[in-house]
């Protein structure tokens, strides 16, 4: 495997100190913290990939509280404690009192007592802010339904990966604006130094306090937040094309309106010849191939979409290590 990466950013010198003892949302997290993250996470890929033992978390037990089904999320979590040296157990919401009406508040206190960390996937933001409030462990989002902060970070790190660099950059993102994949996307994008553009039609945009917080954000960065309804301006030129399934879990009930509205923006051949001529193609996966995204697109050449889901366990891992190692 090649040498790892480094971003052309300031690399830190040791572990940041890090403000927040939770992994919740990327806005929390600085651009320093960012950087360490990946570092970690191109070392820990590296050490892996030549078998040498990494435990870290050696002792260690993470819980996973699933309110929503995953593939990647569970294995991956669940793989990553196992090579750091740990442990996970899961955790179904049929599993736990929370189910026969026990408190949030209590549960975490609870389980802060049992575990040394805790990944939450559920439906309602809210849910993990207070589950966090509450705990004394770190907590970590796998995903709620306006945030999936750990699929961007695999991500950014595919992209550095690919491209050996994230600032300066375009990203376009094309398809629902308001679902957990755009506002992450937007906010890891400001904290790297990449420009972002957002393509959704009318009634379909990001949430407007994520995008002002994230363009207040990229004054620091001389990042952009564009937001527009046509995929071609968005895409136009870009050096990364980002899209997800048009209807995301709990929107079920509407899947046949959104295939009509979403329809134009769905991401082929004819759009992508607009994009940069060494684009690379990202999907957080599961895909539905001829919906938002062309067999030929995500099967082709410029997908990297399969590492992607692999960087999921190496940036995990590096999110894991930061907060749970002592």
């Amino acid at each position: 495997m090649s040498q790892p990466l480094k971003l052309e950013l300031q690399k830190p010198k040791a572990k940041p100190h890090f403000g927040a003892k939770d992994f919740l949302t990327i806005a929390e997290y600085s651009t320093e913290e960012i950087q360490y993250l990946l570092d970690q996470a191109l070392m820990l890929k590296e050490m892996q990939k030549k078998g040498q033992q990494h435990h870290y978390l050696n002792g260690k037990v993470l819980g996973m509280i699933f309110e929503k089904p995953s593939t990647r999320t569970r294995v991956s979590f669940e793989v990553g404690m196992y090579q750091l040296g740990g442990q996970a157990t899961f955790l179904s919401s049929k599993d736990l009192q929370l189910g026969r009406g026990e408190s949030i508040h209590d549960t975490a206190k609870v389980l802060s007592r049992y575990l040394d960390g805790v990944m939450i996937r559920t439906f309602a933001h809210e849910t993990i802010q207070e589950f966090a409030e509450h705990a004394s462990i770190p907590v970590i989002n796998g995903l709620t339904d306006s945030h999936h902060p750990v699929q961007v970070l695999a991500d950014l790190l595919t992209i550095v990966e690919h491209k050996g660099t994230l600032q300066g950059l375009k990203m376009c993102y094309i398809g629902d604006g308001n679902n957990n994949m755009a506002h992450s996307l937007i906010e890891g994008a400001v904290k790297v130094g990449m420009d972002i553009h957002i393509a959704s039609p009318k009634g379909y945009e990001a949430n407007q306090a994520i995008v002002e917080a994230a363009q207040k954000a990229g004054e620091q960065t001389k990042s952009q937040v564009v937001l527009t309804t046509s995929p071609q301006e968005a895409i136009a030129d870009a050096d990364v094309v980002v899209t997800d399934v048009w209807t995301s879990m709990g929107h079920e009930a509407e899947i046949e309106a959104r295939k009509k509205i979403f329809l134009p923006y769905q991401v082929n051949t004819e759009l992508c010849q607009l994009a940069k001529k060494d684009f690379i193609f990202l999907h957080c996966l599961p895909a539905h191939r001829g919906e938002e995204v062309t067999a030929e697109i995500l099967d082709g050449p410029h997908s990297v979409v399969f590492d992607e889901a692999e960087n999921r366990l190496h940036a995990q891992k590096a999110i894991l290590k930061a907060l749970m190692e002592k």
